[in-house]
């Protein structure tokens, strides 16, 4: 593979795909940090109808790039289909400046067949500038990490700050000129990347289907048929129930019977156990990510109405507040790689059971922290600053305790020949887990059970008693995983 080297000795393609993706992330971001408050205070819907829209957009936000991932190898190539996911972001981020419900919709449904698109495959163009075996290519993809939470602090910072200052449309329109912004860089630093395998149309997707349209060309256009079906599935939101519950089944049976063929042939029985532990860990990754994701819901609106966001005569927006999470990781993100490797080498890592098990502690933590910021209460029933930045820390360091040990353990437990259907089944579990976080944030709203609007006290008193359940549930799912350590390490025959 002829790639020049670039930054520290990688391939030169990395920063023009870094800056891609961290425009790309400005844009998914700065949307998703103002929609919550967006559809309560503009759209004028109530709590519960806003957690649920918003739940199901980021359910279909992370099952889009199963779809996007299956058309690329197929079909488009992974340049055309990041080129096709970049265009359909941007027009989705400027359709949203309509000002309507209507509008809303359309450009929610463009933003999640774009993002299924871009989403993934980026990540798989950056994994192709390295040979197999590469020492370089975990480096590489750290550095990618650090691309994404720039773009993930970049919008929790300015475009949630100029949102709410001086109007929403002003927050989606810097999000659609971050999106282009992206797109001019991954077009125009494209020869950077043109050694990584299967950029261009594949040669299926070359075929004539009639005149001269090609099937890559009949892919892009049916895509187009895909927003409308978003526009319904986020309202008619029920609908997800089901569709999510039958996929997980579904994936779950392909997966078994992969690890009971992969047995068969290698003549071992290691690869069913292994598929059994897979389903596991994503039943245990819903349970953390339904929770951590009150970040765009619950906690914003928590953070609106009952948190003293006062910092020396200047007020913090409300939706500012979720820049703590990919601040925090951009802070600690490094320290947790070193500290994993030093852990190896004196032999006190914990297992990927374990590791999970910690990860839900802390987030449990983080929502117990709301009851002492309780005890701090003004006269204005506002918790200090201070509870929500410690929440964050905890949920944060959770996350790193659970989010890139996951990515990893899939490609280790999976047979070779199902990996992209293994990281399929991975991304399924985040689309259930955003969808069932939005139904858990609809319990949170300000209306009591009679649909009255709840006085600021008696909101307080609701956030506290809902975030205090969640984080006695956890405790309680964590110390289920460390009891059952011994038998999930067994399933793993071996993987750590």
């Amino acid at each position: 593979m002829n790639n020049k080297s670039s930054m520290q000795g990688h391939p030169n393609g990395l920063m023009t795909l870094f800056f891609s993706e961290m425009w790309e992330r400005v844009c998914y971001y700065g949307m998703r940090v103002l929609l919550t408050l967006y559809l309560v205070k503009s759209l004028m819907k109530g709590d519960a109808d806003a957690a649920l829209i918003y739940g199901a957009y980021t359910g279909l936000v992370y099952a889009a790039p199963i779809l996007g991932g299956k058309m690329a190898d197929k079909f488009l190539g992974y340049r055309n289909a990041v080129l096709l996911g970049a265009i359909l972001m941007a027009i989705g981020e400027f359709l949203i400046l309509g000002g309507s419900e209507q509008f809303l919709m359309i450009g929610m449904g463009a933003l999640i067949v774009g993002n299924g698109y871009f989403k993934a495959n980026i990540s798989t163009i950056v994994g192709k500038l390295y040979e197999d075996g590469d020492p370089r290519r975990d480096s590489g993809f750290t550095i990618f990490y650090i691309g994404i939470n720039i773009g993930a602090l970049l919008a929790t910072t300015v475009i949630a700050y100029v949102g709410e200052t001086y109007g929403f449309r002003y927050g989606f329109g810097l999000a659609g000129i971050g999106m282009l912004l992206g797109l001019i860089i991954f077009w125009t630093g494209r020869n950077n990347y043109a050694a990584a395998e299967g950029l261009g149309f594949t040669e299926e997707g070359n075929q004539k289907v009639f005149g001269p349209l090609k099937k890559a060309h009949m892919v892009g256009i049916l895509s187009l048929l895909l927003i409308p079906v978003c526009y319904f599935l986020i309202l008619q939101n029920s609908w997800m129930d089901y569709i999510l519950i039958g996929l997980f089944l579904f994936i779950s049976y392909t997966l078994i019977k992969a690890g009971i063929a992969a047995d068969a042939e290698q003549k071992v029985t290691i690869w069913k156990d292994r598929m059994i532990a897979l389903i596991i860990f994503m039943l245990i990754n819903i349970t953390f990510w339904a929770c951590f994701e009150q970040a765009g819901t619950s906690l914003t609106l928590f953070a609106d109405r009952n948190v003293d966001r006062s910092i020396f005569g200047w007020e913090m927006p409300a939706s500012m507040t979720q820049f703590f999470n990919p601040f925090f990781i951009i802070v600690f993100g490094s320290i947790f790689s070193v500290m994993w490797v030093k852990l190896s080498n004196i032999g006190k890592n914990p297992s990927i059971p374990l590791k999970f098990a910690f990860g839900i502690l802390q987030l449990a933590l983080g929502f117990l922290v709301t009851n002492i910021g309780l005890q701090f209460v003004n006269e204005a029933f506002q918790v200090p600053l201070i509870t929500l930045v410690v929440l964050y820390l905890l949920h944060t360091t959770g996350e790193l305790f659970l989010s890139p040990i996951g990515l990893s353990m899939v490609t280790k437990l999976s047979p070779k020949n199902i990996a992209g259907t293994a990281m399929g089944a991975w991304f399924l579990s985040f689309a259930i887990a955003n969808y069932l976080g939005g139904q858990i944030a609809a319990l949170t709203g300000g209306h009591g059970d009679s649909g009255q609007v709840l006085t600021a006290g008696e909101g307080l008193d609701k956030y506290i008693s809902i975030f205090s359940t969640l984080g006695f549930v956890l405790i309680g799912i964590a110390v289920l995983i460390i009891l059952f350590n011994k038998p999930l390490k067994k399933l793993m025959h071996g993987v750590v």
